[in-house]
């Protein structure tokens, strides 16, 4: 099982936060998915942002969370702003 830290994106304090929330592997990541994993942040880190949410995209995608596609920005900025209610 690797650590969260060897995934792209996920520096030591975002790995402390999924940690909290129950995700502690880069496979449990995975397993959860980005969306299910912001809910979970969100909850529990009510300041948590959508450059989370690409970050947590980017980490399982393996890319720079800068460098997700137009499209993808997109449909997790609408997630995003569906939370929101």
């Amino acid at each position: 099982m690797a650590e969260l830290t060897t995934m792209m994106n996920i520096g030591k304090e975002m790995a402390k936060k999924l940690t909290s929330v129950g995700i502690d592997t880069s496979e449990k990541l995975a397993e959860e998915g980005s969306k299910q994993a912001f809910v979970k942040l969100k909850t529990a880190y009510p300041s948590v942002c959508l450059v989370h949410l690409y970050a947590l995209e980017g980490a399982i995608t393996n890319v720079e969370f800068n460098q997700l596609s137009k499209e993808k920005k997109e449909e997790l900025k609408e997630f995003s702003d569906f939370l929101k209610g």
